[in-house]
């Protein structure tokens, strides 16, 4: 039991990454229903409705005001459903509301469970998928207002995330957005990355344009810009982000090699020494790839915690198998294999020629591999 009073925020310990709360009787039964279609949500309401099974079905009751509940939930969870009036919910979470980068989606479902509206959050927060997907489970009428899904266009803000894409800087993501949405002339940029961005099975409509690269953009003099790549901008190629947005695909792949004890700093130097030079963003990496001797080593280890990177690792057979330009027996002495970065690079990205085929650095060997889309 959870009992809500003013001044302290309850200890929530969230076992999926959805909350359903419900404050009626209508509203509890709903929730109920939400909790058996929904496995990765934990509900929560009002004592007074309890049927006993709580406990055994790991459904949390509270007593006092609803409203106490939320400083609670806002940090617990991705995402929050609401079987309680829209007005309601609107005054609760807005002492909360920090920026749409960190707050969760809350959706708003009415006691009938015939509408169910995205509040906020519904394009970074994820209110707009879960509303759809609460409305599906439950036969009700989803109601998005966000201008980019309801025109069927670019959501600028979403652009390409599931493809793990990153953008640059948040600070153009407001007008840029809205250039989209009022159908002005939109520059889309490809250098590199995943090709099938568009998400609807119409043509992409007569104001977007596409280009291979920032100065055929930059030529046509569009009102706002979306740039995929992951190459540093030139000074001249940033003018295309006076009112544009960097993203940042994941297309490269570090091969490297590296004596045993290497500190992380050393390797992660060689790494960012190595993409400058080639005029590459960390923020494109999507892996580092070595032999499987390295799985354990806690220099590479520690990186790739650092940023996110997965360490791929291979047998010294598989390395052995792909051809490159100059093996080594004293490697091979050592590993089993005749070369470790650039065979990797080349295994992970399934590429035959390398943006950088090997480089000694003290005591770290770098290959870099490029994932062509």
């Amino acid at each position: 039991m959870i009992r809500l009073e003013e001044g302290i925020v309850p200890e929530i310990k969230p076992r999926g990454d959805v909350a359903v709360i419900a404050i009626t009787k209508h509203g509890v039964e709903l929730a109920r229903k939400l909790g058996s279609s929904f496995s990765h949500s934990d509900l929560y309401y009002m004592s007074k409705f309890a049927k006993g099974d709580e406990e055994a079905r790991g459904f949390r009751l509270f007593e006092g005001s609803v409203r106490l509940l939320f400083p609670a939930l806002f940090p617990a969870y991705k995402g929050i459903i609401c079987i309680i009036s829209l007005g309601a919910v609107v005054r609760m979470i807005a002492p909360l509301l920090q920026d749409k980068k960190t707050d969760p989606g809350i959706v708003v479902i009415d006691d009938k469970g015939e509408h169910v509206i995205s509040v906020l959050s519904g394009h970074l927060g994820g209110a707009n998928e879960l509303t759809q997907e609460v409305a599906a489970a439950i036969g009700a009428r989803a109601v998005v207002t966000t201008a980019s899904d309801v025109q069927k266009t670019i959501a600028v803000d979403l652009f390409g995330r599931r493809f793990g894409w990153e953008w640059e800087s948040a600070d153009k993501l407001t007008p840029v957005s809205a250039s989209v949405v009022n159908e002005e002339r939109i520059a889309v940029v490809q250098e590199s990355g995943e090709r099938g961005w568009w998400p609807y099975d119409t043509p992409l409509p007569g104001h977007i344009r596409t280009f291979g690269s920032v100065a055929e953009a930059l030529a046509s003099g569009p009102d706002a810009a979306l740039v995929v790549t992951h190459r540093l901008l030139s000074p001249e190629e940033e003018a295309i982000l006076a009112n544009g947005v960097l993203y940042r695909p994941k297309v490269i792949a570090l091969g490297i090699g590296c004596n045993r004890g290497t500190p992380a700093s050393e390797i992660e130097a060689v790494m960012a020494d190595t993409l400058g030079e080639l005029g590459f963003s960390i923020r494109s990496v999507k892996a580092v790839c070595t032999i499987d001797l390295k799985k354990d080593e806690a220099g590479l280890l520690e990186v790739c915690a650092r940023y996110g990177w997965p360490l791929v690792t291979y047998a010294p057979e598989q390395l052995n198998g792909v051809a490159v330009e100059e093996p080594s027996e004293t490697v091979y002495k050592y590993t089993g294999a005749y070369a470790v970065s650039e065979p990797a690079a080349k295994l992970y990205t399934g590429a035959d020629r390398l943006a950088l085929v090997k480089k000694k650095s003290g005591n770290v060997t770098i290959s870099v591999g490029l994932f062509r889309h």
